[in-house]
């Protein structure tokens, strides 16, 4: 068998291009054991392989290119559709004529999981046509045709009928491909042809695609093949748009559910979805973090698995079904009760829940046990269902979920676990009553999203960017993460002291022994319920904000991986440098009268020792850490917590962080150095040059290394999942990042009032890039309305700028307001425009909430936040708004949402 390919790509100097495929002689998949095509001429690269008899044992191959260049990076194209299906075995020698598939390309975005499976799926499936002693199959993609249209084929040559359209050669569907066979045996070479759009209905030509006639040059005769990969078809169809509404399980509300949302509600959320005609529902993370049994486990981004849902989202009048009815009636005073809350009491709800949980599980476990779908279910998701259900019952039993402190089972040993989830012993029940919570939720949420695509609804998912320090993930595989170091953010508008979010950062070096097989896992398991997800943080896998474990603030942070300041470079830039003084907090009587007033000489006695005219803090107290186990034990007090921030203050009150283990040698700047009271204090010239190195440090000098750090994770595990990824690209953004997002096809988040160019006061959404998703608020933020009255004179610059009215803005935003800014981002040319239903809400004067401040979901800068909105108006009643409803559809019409 002999096989020669042809690429279609024009390289530039340096550039290389290589094979890679599923056979041995083509590295195996391993794209660092891809062949190396030869430059053919100035348009094609060939290569070509040969393959034994012996060693033809795959019923067909699949294959993609490799882009390679003299500086190191590597590029592998998209997809992994292009096939050589040996079907015909007569035939020995095949010709592949290709078209670089690059991943960055807008209509690849249409071959992912909720374009092609609910909102652009087709009802005809209708194979190839075959045709007898075919020489040539045209292959070509285009995913936004109508369902009356297909694609045809005309061009020179009898075959492709002279060009004539009356009766051209339709293509049928296959896959991602429109594909045709044709004999070409008797035609003259080179063929000149186009692609077009066939309507069904009216049966006549549409039109053809647009640009050159494409040619095909060569020869065919018996036992050759020739297979064209024609890529994309130019066709003139307007980009596709849509709008979707984004809102925490938990804060969905219905007659039916037990003081919070529940999977069952998402129904409900899906017919409101449909009459107002938004195609997509957007939640938050819904893994289980019952790590405290108390409502500081509300935090949803700190899961005790990646894998686990939350029981607070199962229903159990629906586990309890017609034969317990009379369980689920007793349950009735209570559910009334909590569901009349105006906010989500978590501790009761979790209480009663897990109550009720296991009466129904002692009535049912002996049917559960001998459910043939529920050994499906087991031994489908065994790898991290019984770790998990036995880390659960060590939580309860030494009642923390610190495995730390455990008396036993410190260390995850898989034999022991297995031992110890044995259904011979006799605490099974204990266990086997987390594989019964999970599996209800699985078939409560799998039924709530079939609802969906059943009604032309996409599930988004959130992938939250840390896992809990305490949690089963970290218990099971602490190798795969840096224990020692807390995950975070640096300081923004929204947290000025940075985000300490005390997850371990991942060890991706490790993680990347075995291919990212945990993340694979984690997005398969994903994929079950959700169409796209959001990447929390997509940042963190070009370089996350890493924090000492014996710090407090995120302030104390430093990028890693990060190119760090080397002594030298310090010199060079004529700094004199001096280890105390740049890298120790620097502390003087004025800092500490400036700081602490009337309390400084209290503060001097209490924390400080006196060295040499300067102080500096006492052993005990010389991180923030041990400032804040101190101060746990004192009594709560507004002048207790003065002296605990400014001490903190004092601590972080330095220039540079030393490089761990270089011996001051190598440095990293602290973040808003210019802030800092240590850099006030220098002389005009060492603050000139120190910023000078600054900006270079953090704004120049790690772009490129950051950019590497992403194509080493980034584009392998997008390429493991067929879920529209869409990334959280907010904060403190490196330049690489807008380009890796768009070489891989990844929606950016586009938020009006938080503006990607630091020129700018706000974003317009209709500046957003296609492959966007934009949005005026988030679940971290105020609402519309929240926004509207924090900074009236922000709000007066926005009502004149960019809503372009004359005059004094409002002080309330009124629901003509809040609509406008709604209008302009359904108007924006973004993929997507997602609302929380606060924001949606907030153009009726009479159907939103009073207080906008009670519609907040998160304020980020607080650590210790108690996630519990929930919706006023319960789901059934806002189904019932007809005209609010259509008000809504028909500003989605407008805007061709």
């Amino acid at each position: 068998m002999i096989l020669n390919f042809y690429l279609r790509f024009s390289t530039q100097y340096g550039q290389a291009l290589y094979l890679s495929g599923n056979h041995p002689l083509l590295g195996n998949d391993d794209v660092t054991k891809s062949i190396p095509l030869q430059y053919f001429n100035e348009e094609f690269w060939q290569g070509q392989i040969v393959i034994p008899g012996e060693q033809l044992t795959l019923p067909e191959i699949k294959y993609r290119y490799v882009l390679r260049g003299n500086d190191g990076k590597q590029v592998v194209e998209w997809g992994n559709d292009r096939l050589i299906d040996f079907v015909n075995n007569e035939v020995k020698d095949y010709t592949l004529i290709d078209t670089w598939n690059h991943a960055g390309d807008v209509q690849n975005a249409f071959f992912t999981k909720p374009f092609q499976e609910v909102l652009l799926k087709r009802k005809d499936a209708a194979t190839p046509k075959p045709v007898k002693d075919y020489t040539h199959v045209f292959k070509v993609k285009a995913p936004l045709l109508n369902q009356n249209e297909v694609l045809c084929l005309a061009g020179s040559g009898k075959i492709l009928g002279e060009w004539k359209t009356s009766t051209p050669n339709l293509l049928a569907k296959s896959g991602n491909w429109w594909v045709i066979q044709l004999n070409l045996t008797n035609e003259y070479f080179p063929v000149a042809y186009k692609y077009g759009v066939y309507d069904t209905v009216l049966k006549k030509l549409v039109y053809f695609e647009a640009g050159s006639n494409r040619t095909i040059a060569g020869d065919s005769g018996n036992n050759r093949s020739t297979i064209i990969h024609d890529g994309f078809a130019q066709l003139a169809y307007p980009n596709w748009k849509g709008a979707g509404v984004a809102i925490p399980v938990f804060s969905l509300r219905s007659q039916h559910s037990f003081g919070t949302g529940e999977f069952t509600d998402i129904r409900l959320l899906v017919d409101w979805a449909k009459t107002c005609g938004l195609k997509l529902i957007q939640l938050l993370p819904i893994n289980d973090t019952t790590a405290t049994h108390t409502w500081q486990d509300s935090y949803p981004y700190a899961a005790i698995s990646a894998f686990a849902l939350h029981p607070l989202y199962l229903n159990v009048e629906k586990v309890a079904g017609s034969k317990k009815s009379t369980l689920s009636k007793s349950w009735k005073p209570l559910q009334k009760m909590l569901n009349a809350l105006p906010a989500v009491d978590y501790d009761q709800v979790m209480e009663h829940k897990f109550a009720a949980i296991k009466i129904l599980y002692e009535a049912q476990k002996t049917a559960f046990k001998n459910d043939l779908k529920y050994f499906e279910f087991f031994e489908l998701n065994r790898h991290w269902l019984v770790p998990y259900a036995t880390f659960c019952y060590l939580r309860d039993m030494y009642k923390t979920s610190d495995y730390n402190q455990w008396k036993t089972y410190q260390v995850y040993d898989e034999n022991e676990i297995q031992q110890l989830a044995s259904p011979d012993e006799k605490h099974y029940d204990s266990i086997a009553l987390h594989y019964f919570i999970q599996y209800h939720l699985h078939l409560q949420l799998q039924s709530a999203t079939a609802y969906a695509h059943k009604n032309g609804i996409v599930v988004k998912g959130d992938l939250p960017i840390g896992i809990y320090r305490y949690g089963c993930d970290a218990w099971m595989a602490p190798q795969l993460y840096n224990m020692d170091a807390q995950a975070g953010a640096p300081p923004d508008d929204f947290a000025i002291k940075g985000q300490n979010w005390g997850f371990p950062t991942y060890n991706w070096k490790k993680m990347q022994e075995d291919g990212f097989a945990w993340w694979r896992q984690r997005f398969e398991q994903m994929s079950e319920y959700f169409d796209a997800f959001r990447i929390d943080h997509i940042l963190g896998f070009f370089r996350i904000w890493s924090i000492p474990t014996n710090a407090v603030e995120g302030i104390m942070g430093k990028f890693v991986p990060a190119i760090p300041i080397h002594i030298n470079e310090l010199y060079q830039n004529n700094i004199s440098f001096q280890y105390h003084r740049y890298c120790k907090p620097f502390i003087t009587d004025a800092i500490v009268y400036e700081k602490f007033t009337h309390e400084s000489d209290y503060v001097k006695q209490t924390f400080l020792n006196g060295v040499d005219g300067m102080y500096e803090l006492k052993q005990d107290f010389n991180t923030q850490k041990k400032v804040e186990f101190y101060f746990n034990a004192m009594p709560v007090s507004d002048s207790n917590n003065y002296i605990k921030y400014g001490l903190y203050d004092l601590i972080s009150n330095v220039i540079f962080f030393e490089e761990e283990g270089s011996q001051m040698q190598q440095f990293h700047f602290r973040i808003n150095m210019e802030q800092t009271t240590s850099f006030r204090d220098l002389d005009a010239y060492a603050k000139q040059r120190l910023k000078d190195l600054y900006v270079n440090y953090f704004f120049r000098r790690q772009d490129d290394f950051w950019r590497k750090e992403a194509m080493n994770k980034l584009p392998e595990l997008k390429r493991s999942t067929d879920m529209l990824v869409c990334g959280e690209d907010l904060g403190m953004v490196p330049d690489c990042v807008p380009d890796v997002m768009q070489q891989l096809g990844t929606l950016s988040l586009e938020i009006q009032r938080m503006p990607k160019n630091p020129k700018t006061e706000f974003f317009h959404p209709a500046d957003a890039p296609y492959l966007s998703v934009v949005t005026p608020s988030t679940h971290d933020m105020s609402t519309i309305r929240g926004w509207w009255e924090e900074d009236t004179s922000k709000t007066q610059r926005f009502f004149n700028n960019q809503l372009g009215h004359t005059g004094n803005a409002p002080f309330f935003c009124s629901g003509w307001i809040n609509k406008e800014i709604l209008m302009q981002h359904l108007y924006s040319p973004a993929m997507w425009s997602i609302f929380q239903l606060q924001d949606i809400l907030g153009i009726s004067e009479t159907l939103r909430r009073e207080n906008p401040n009670d519609e907040r979901i998160n304020i980020p800068a607080d650590p210790k936040h108690y996630w519990r909105y929930r919706m006023h108006i319960s789901l059934e009643d806002l189904l019932k708004e007809t005209d609010f409803n259509t008000e809504i559809k028909g500003c989605l019409a407008e805007c061709g949402r």
